[in-house]
C-alpha cells in the first residue's frame, strides 16, 4: 500500500523525522491566508513517480502566484493519475544531498539500508551509472538498528560533527518506523541540507500490504483504480494493463502464460482476472462484469483449467455475463462434458487448446478494431 508524501510525511513526524512545515488543499482558494512563509512550494500528491517532469511541482514567491500553480496542478493528470490534492510547503534553500532508505531484503530475510552521498535524483541511475557511491547494509532482526550502526553508515558517505549526528537519529527513527508500521519501503530522497541541519525534503513509505489489518488508522488504499477496488471487494484478484483484449482465468500461473501467449500472437492485453480456484457460477459472472468495464476493451479471452474449479459453474457464470464484446473461451478439466453442453446451448464454441484459442481472440479483438 503506498502512501501519498503527505501521508508519508505525517508519519515521519511522528517519529521526530524532521520535515518542511506544509499544509494538503485540495481547491486553490486554500492557498489564501496559510500559516506559512514564502516562497512555496506546490507538490502534487499522486501516487505515481515524474511529478516534477510532468509539472506538478512549482515555487510560488507571492500568494497570487501560489493560487496560479494551484489552480493549474489540480486536476492535471500525471500518468493518468488525476491530482485531487496539493502539499504546499515552505519552499527550502538545499545544500548537499542525500539518500536513504530501508527496505526488505527478502534473501537475506532481513531489513536493508541503502544510503549515499548522491540525494536528490533516481537512485537506480546511481547504482548503475556510480556504484561507489552506494552504501548497503543489513539490520539485523535481533539487534535492529543501533546508533553506532547508523553512525557508520554516515561517516561511510562523508557525514561528520552536527549533521552526523542529525543522520544518526533520523536513520534509526526511520528503522523504528519500519517496523512499527510494517514497511516495506521507507525512502527519504533527499535527505537535505538546509540552514545547517538535514531536513526531509522528499518521503516515500509503502506498507505491507498483508499487515494493513493491523493499522486501521491508515488511510483509505487510493493505489487502487475503481475498478480494481471492484475486484478486491469480490475476493478477486485484477490488474488493469493498456490493451484492448480483456484476459479471465484461473490460478497465477495460468494467467500469467495466457498473457504471453496474447502476447506472442500479437494482442494486447486490457487487464487480466484470476478467479483462483474453486470459482463459482457467481464469481465467474462478476469477473466478466467487471473486466469488460474497462474502457477501450474490444475483446474477451477466458482460459479455464478446471481442477477444483468445475467446468459446468464456469459455463454457467459465462452464460449468465452475457458479455457485450466478442468472447473466446478454452474450457478443459473437472466437469468438462457437462461445461461445454451448456455453452454449446448458449452458442458459445469451447476451444480445448489454449495457443488456438489465444490465436483466435487475439483476431476477433482485431477485427473487433476495425469494425
Amino acid at each position: 500500500m503506498k502512501l501519498h508524501e503527505y501521508q508519508a510525511k505525517e508519519l515521519f513526524a511522528k517519529y521526530a523525522i524532521p520535515i518542511q512545515k506544509g499544509v494538503v488543499i485540495d481547491r486553490p482558494e486554500q492557498v489564501d491566508g496559510l500559516a506559512l512563509k514564502y516562497p512555496l512550494v506546490l507538490k502534487a500528491q499522486v501516487l505515481v513517480g515524474g511529478r516534477g517532469k510532468a509539472g506538478g511541482i512549482k515555487l510560488a514567491a507571492t500568494a497570487a502566484e501560489a493560487r496560479r500553480h494551484a489552480a493549474t496542478i489540480l486536476g492535471m493528470e500525471i500518468k493518468g493519475e488525476k491530482v485531487r490534492r496539493l502539499l504546499v510547503a515552505e519552499a527550502a534553500e538545499l545544500g548537499a544531498e542525500y539518500y536513504v532508505a530501508f527496505t526488505v531484503d527478502r534473501a537475506a530475510r532481513r531489513m536493508a539500508v541503502i544510503t549515499s552521498a548522491a540525494g536528490g535524483i533516481d537512485i537506480e541511475e546511481v547504482a548503475r551509472t556510480t556504484p561507489d557511491q552506494i552504501v548497503r547494509s543489513t539490520a539485523d532482526p535481533f539487534l535492529g538498528v543501533q546508533s553506532y550502526h547508523t553512525r557508520q553508515l554516515g561517516r561511510r558517505i562523508g557525514l561528520s560533527g552536527s549533521l552526523l549526528s542529525d543522520y544518526v537519529g533520523i536513520t534509526t527513527a526511520l528503522y523504528r518506523l519500519c517496523v512499527a508500521e510494517d514497511a516495506e519501503l521507507a525512502e527519504i530522497n533527499p535527505l537535505a541540507v538546509v540552514a545547517g541541519r538535514l531536513l526531509a525534503v522528499d518521503a516515500k513509505v509503502i506498507i505491507d500490504d498483508n499487515a494493513v489489518y493491523r493499522h486501521p488508522s491508515l488511510p483509505k488504499n487510493e493505489e487502487l483504480t475503481e475498478l480494481e477496488a471492484a475486484a478486491r471487494a469480490e475476493g478477486l484478484s485484477y490488474v488493469e494493463l493498456e490493451g484492448d483484449l480483456a484476459i479471465i482465468g484461473n490460478g497465477a500461473g495460468l494467467v500469467m502464460s495466457t498473457l504471453d501467449m496474447v502476447a506472442y500472437f500479437g494482442g494486447r492485453p486490457a487487464n487480466f482476472l484470476d478467479v483462483g480456484g474453486g470459482a463459482t457460477t457467481e464469481n465467474m459472472k462478476q469477473a466478466i462484469e467487471i473486466v469488460v468495464r474497462k474502457p477501450g476493451v474490444r475483446g474477451l479471452f477466458i482460459n479455464i483449467f478446471g481442477g477444483i474449479t468445475r467446468c459446468d459453474d464456469i459455463a454457467r457464470g459465462i452464460v449468465d455475463a452475457r458479455p457485450p464484446v466478442g468472447m473466446v473461451v478454452r474450457l478443459t478439466g473437472t466437469n468438462e462434458e457437462e461445461g461445454r453442453r451448456i455453452l454449446q446451448a448458449a452458442g458459445v464454441h469451447a476451444y480445448v487448446d489454449p495457443e488456438e484459442a489465444a490465436q483466435r481472440a487475439v483476431t476477433l479483438t482485431a477485427g473487433a478494431g476495425r469494425q
